[in-house]
């Protein structure tokens, strides 16, 4: 088991901030350069999917697996170090957005599209 395991956000928060803190990374980690970290990260989780088709993309190799899950390991550290830093709280930011996007897409209309919410008929 890593000794860097967590239960919860809050767990990962406190061992990402203790990583950095004890490499004295802190003056780094600012909004600006956690955001453009945190994009980095995003487009690197892009590569093992480049050339798949959508198919594919759902039966990836062992190799690719692992990729993607180290990938999307960089991408939560970063999005998690950011909120930290910037004293967002994840969980509630997420039930809020959920709470938006519900109102954007009700069922009724969003229900088997892909449309954007802007893009529903008035009918």
């Amino acid at each position: 088991m890593s000794p860097y395991s967590a239960d919860s956000l809050d767990a990962l928060r406190q061992h990402i901030r203790e990583f950095a803190r004890a490499r004295a990374w802190e003056r780094y980690h600012t909004p600006k350069n956690l955001v453009m970290a945190l994009s980095v990260e995003t487009a690197e989780l892009l590569e093992p999917f480049q050339w798949l088709t959508a198919e594919q993309s759902c039966h990836l190799s062992a190799e690719q697996h692992e990729a993607v899950r180290q990938e999307m390991a960089d991408v939560l550290i970063y999005l998690t170090r950011l909120a930290d830093v910037l004293e967002i709280d994840l969980l509630e930011a997420a039930a809020d957005k959920l709470a938006i996007n519900a109102r954007k897409y009700p069922i009724d209309r969003a229900h088997g599209n892909a449309l954007k919410y802007s893009d529903f008929s008035d009918d």
